[in-house]
């Protein structure tokens, strides 16, 4: 009988990479709540403006 592929990962074991839990994935969090924080830059909020106003023109026809 053969096991399961898992990916060479211990399913049950709490240090399994993918588990939120896990040093890595406290650190990634960690990391993108940083960037969540950061303010748009100028330039981007120029763009969606356009795309908005395009949006807006291309309904009105």
């Amino acid at each position: 009988m053969r096991k399961p592929a898992t990916g060479g990962r211990n399913p049950g074991s709490s240090m399994d990479s993918l588990d939120p839990n896990s040093v890595v994935g406290r650190k990634l969090k960690s990391f993108y709540e940083s960037i969540e924080t950061e303010p748009l830059p100028d330039q981007l909020l120029d763009l969606l403006e356009k795309l908005d106003e395009a949006e807006r023109k291309s309904r009105s026809k």
